[in-house]
């Protein structure tokens, strides 16, 4: 082991000396983050799309609940699960069409750390949300489009839900 690789490997054993905490994977991920976000300011500074001064609220509005379901469809959804199958295991459902899954425990800190990111909406959306943000800048119509289509979906679900809660009352 080098020098280097013994002091991450001390600073992750007094970080959680009681429990392994894949820190070297959250490491990778936050460079691939880091390495994203530079991408598309990259594509922007090259084709000269120039970002917004202000973003309008109605965009703000429909790519947070755009994100909200593209984070929860990557992280819950029973149909996209074979995307998370290497990283994951099926654990039970969680009403809905959504899955709980347990993150693998692979022995690789990276693919642990891709486990917890594609198992948790909340960790996605940030990710989701760049994307979102970047295309808007890149690809405004066909942003706004994937993005309607994304929140129509969401609202759907809610109305779903209503109806469902409605009935059950009704009955």
């Amino acid at each position: 082991m080098t020098s280097l690789q013994e002091k991450a490997a001390d600073v992750a054993r007094a970080y959680a000396p009681h429990e392994h905490r894949p820190l070297d994977g959250y490491l990778v991920a936050m460079g691939a983050f880091g390495a994203l976000a530079a991408s598309l300011a990259a594509a922007a500074k090259f084709t000269g799309r120039r970002p917004p001064e202000r973003p309008a609220m109605a965009d703000v509005v429909l790519l947070s609940i755009a994100t909200h379901k593209l984070s929860r469809l990557i992280a819950k959804d029973a149909v996209t699960s074979p995307l998370r199958a290497p990283f994951t295991r099926y654990s039970e459902p969680a009403g809905a069409a959504e899955l709980n899954e347990e993150v693998r425990d692979s022995g690789s800190s990276v693919k642990h750390g891709i486990g917890e990111l594609i198992t948790c909406p909340f960790c996605l959306a940030a990710w989701i949300a760049t994307g979102l943000t970047g295309g808007l800048v890149l690809a405004p119509r066909l942003t706004r489009l994937v993005a309607t289509a994304l929140t129509a979906t969401a609202a759907s679900d809610f109305l779903q839900m209503a109806y469902s809660i409605a009935k059950e009352k009704a009955e």
